[in-house]
């Protein structure tokens, strides 16, 4: 006998070879890739009805509540009051389009039903939840710019802090992209998924220091408004952009890392129990 056949048989190669398996590290980042991909493709792709609205609504906003209504107003915490909201309404757009396009994005694989074929597949749950939070923090980033692009046309924007400019408008998108996935799994018609932007965020946002600063309110208003959460994104974006907050800095972080974990371990739970994707 030779020495090969001493060594007893090998088992045969696959059609694609062993060395061609890829590990399981791999495969997780391949698979995210492919959500991330595919969700910052579909926003891109319809950019007219994603990118486009949130500048018309925005410049509205500018023109009317900053232009004409702000020369009413007069200062605001010694900003003009065009500079002042401009941070606000770079957030406000921020919030509704990371929000929306998780939700709808969502849904939509929910209602059509090739959402099973992801859940039945060997992509962890946490693949699934960050990739599709990866794609509305994308788009949220995108409209934030695009906002930003058109504030400056009414009025200029000092940067008090990169740092904390950037990490806020991150944190936020995440959160409500977050927010957008669990309204989505709980969604059981397209009405639903409606319910919370118009009957929760727009209420939270208008009332979340966008327009005006909380030292104006008495005392228990302003108590009210720290049970806010968007009171402290909205404050510390306009921290790092004008050096100017009703909150301290560092309890807006808290929140919206509390928030972030919070809201973060939710979705996760209902993905893992499959809450409104198991008929």
């Amino acid at each position: 006998m030779t020495g090969r056949e001493e060594q007893g048989p090998h088992p045969a190669p696959d059609r694609y070879g062993a060395q061609a398996q890829p590990s399981r590290a791999q495969a997780t980042w391949v698979s995210l890739q492919t959500i991330v991909l595919k969700e910052t493709r579909r926003f891109l792709r319809i950019w007219i009805q994603t990118l486009v609205p949130p500048a018309i609504t925005m410049t509205l906003y500018f023109v009317i509540f900053g232009a004409l209504i702000g020369q009413r107003v007069g200062p605001m915490e010694g900003y003009n009051y065009i500079e002042y909201i401009a941070p606000g309404i770079i957030m406000l757009s921020v919030i509704t389009n990371s929000y929306n396009n998780v939700v709808s994005s969502f849904f939509g694989a929910k209602f059509q039903r090739h959402i099973e074929e992801l859940l039945v597949s060997p992509t962890p749950n946490l693949v699934i939840l960050v990739g599709y939070v990866a794609g509305g923090v994308g788009r949220g980033l995108c409209t934030g710019a695009i906002v930003t692009a058109v504030a400056l046309l009414f009025t200029s924007l000092p940067i008090h802090s990169w740092a904390i400019t950037v990490s806020v408008v991150v944190l936020t998108a995440v959160l409500f992209s977050i927010g957008g996935f669990i309204n989505a799994i709980y969604a059981k018609k397209f009405d639903d998924i409606a319910i919370v932007p118009t009957f929760v965020l727009t209420p939270l946002t208008y009332l979340g220091g966008v327009f005006y600063s909380i030292s104006l309110l008495p005392d228990f208003w302003q108590g009210v408004s720290m049970a806010n959460p968007i009171l402290y994104m909205v404050n510390a974006f306009r921290y790092g952009i004008l050096g100017a907050s009703d909150v301290p800095i560092a309890l807006s972080y808290a929140m919206m890392l509390l928030f972030i974990a919070g809201f973060g371990g939710f979705a996760l739970h209902l993905l893992n129990r499959g809450t409104g994707l198991r008929s």
